[in-house]
């Protein structure tokens, strides 16, 4: 061996630090090698199988491996460097880092695992009637991940030399602080429990909370997310909507329409019969109008109208198709009154003079018509 690589700088002789950037070296050149047989080898191999999901655990288990075969250089490299452990201990510290990074790649690892999971339960619960489990994934794969963190956690403090059951100890005595600091957060975790027992809603579902009105597009641990009719998202806390009014629209069996048709003063009693029969019969034959419930009948004279009220109900709930039933009614009613001869009414007043200011406009006229002649 060379003299000169015996040389130290930094209390560290030469070749100490020509075999710590080896060790580096080889470990990235490892975790290039280790990426490329899992994408380019393993992971399409995988997917020639008749699982669904080997593959995809392959993919999840590729970047963190590699990173794994990188730490284990650093590792070797801190271990080959004598790092001075006074006055300061830099070689603990350094293997301390080493090992949160490794926790960490842990961590990101079995997270990806989890999604894998979610995949295959999403799946699983596609193929079921009910829309409870739709809901419980996301819930699960939340549960899962926050588990996985507080137990990796522990596992850091316990990697770092700190005693475990202290720890334990503190967060026991700190639990009643923290317990009412984060009682709105507790509220909402039980409002979702509550959610989820009472069932009075689904994702999907186009509901008015409070004064809130949408469709729900997701419940969560704290809050259920409502697309709103402008296309805003609104945030809920789960202890409002636990203890809020729920009106779930799409728990209707059919959909009400309540409107009034106005037909003019010069309708006579016979005609206005005849009317009321042939919206009737626009009704009964309209294949989307529910036949068990139906109103029309002659209701007002209105300020400018003889009004017909008319009730009924439309088989399709989603607004879309709802409408258009309602459109096809109407303009079904208008060919109806337009075939009796008669007419739709709209606002009109008739103002009647008297004294001076009649006999004045009374003559303006008479004068305006003799000029004509």
């Amino acid at each position: 061996m060379p003299e000169w690589v015996c040389y130290e700088a930094f209390g560290i002789a030469i070749w100490q630090f020509i075999a710590a950037f080896l060790l580096v070296l080889v470990g990235l050149v490892l975790k290039r090698v280790s990426d490329y047989v899992f994408v380019h080898r393993i992971v399409p191999t995988l997917k020639k199988t008749r699982l669904d999901f080997d593959h995809m655990l392959a993919d999840a288990l590729a970047r963190p491996f590699g990173y794994v075969i990188l730490l284990s250089g650093l590792a070797l490299a801190v271990w080959v460097l004598t790092l001075p452990t006074e006055p300061t201990n830099v070689r603990a510290a350094a293997f301390g880092a080493l090992k949160v990074l490794l926790v960490a790649d842990v961590l990101w690892f079995l997270f990806r695992v989890v999604d894998v999971l979610a995949v295959y339960l999403t799946r699983l619960a596609g193929r079921t009637e009910s829309e409870l489990d739709d809901q419980l994934v996301p819930l699960v794969r939340k549960a899962l991940k926050v588990t996985i963190g507080l137990l990796l956690a522990v596992w850091v403090v316990q990697l770092l030399g700190y005693s475990v059951s202290s720890v334990l100890a503190g967060l026991g005595i700190g639990g009643l602080a923290v317990a009412l600091a984060l009682q709105d957060t507790l509220g909402n975790f039980f409002g979702s429990i509550f959610i989820f027992m009472d069932r009075p809603f689904t994702i999907g579902d186009m509901v008015k909370i409070g004064a809130v009105e949408g469709v729900v597009e997701q419940i969560g641990f704290r809050t259920t997310r409502i697309r709103t009719w402008p296309k805003t998202i609104v945030c809920m806390p789960n202890k409002m909507v636990a203890e809020a009014v729920i009106d779930n629209w799409s728990k209707m069996p059919c959909r009400r329409v309540d409107q009034t048709i106005g037909l003019t003063y010069e309708t006579t009693a016979e005609a206005m019969e005849r009317a009321v029969a042939a919206i009737r019969k626009v009704l009964d034959e309209d294949k989307g109008v529910e036949g068990e419930f139906t109103v029309v009948r002659f209701a007002d004279f209105g300020a400018s109208s003889l009004d017909i009220k008319l009730v009924y109900f439309t088989k399709a709930v989603p607004y879309p198709e709802h409408i258009e039933t309602k459109e096809r009614v109407n303009l079904a009613i208008m060919r109806a009154v337009a075939d009796l001869g008669l007419s739709i009414a709209f606002p009109t007043q008739t103002v009647y003079l008297e004294g001076d200011v009649a006999r004045g406009m009374a003559g303006r006229h008479g004068e305006g018509q003799r000029r004509d002649r």
